[in-house]
């Protein structure tokens, strides 16, 4: 996902998509380690999207203090 498409969301729908990511992550390591999973990058890919998600997460956060 991009940036801007996690921007658009509130804190409760963000924490629901990293909550999903993560099931996403450890479903597709699960993947890997049975020899199921094709496409490696994958994980790669959604290990980014948590971290961008959880730092705008936090930068919302930060303005909602000021």
């Amino acid at each position: 996902m991009r940036p801007g498409e996690f921007r658009e969301m509130t804190s409760e729908e963000l924490e629901e998509k990293v909550a999903e990511l993560k099931e996403k992550l450890f479903n597709l390591r699960f993947q890997k380690a049975t020899g199921e999973l094709d496409n490696t990058a994958e994980i790669k890919k959604t290990k980014k999207d948590i971290a961008r998600a959880k730092t705008i997460q936090r930068e919302s956060e930060g303005e909602e203090v000021k």
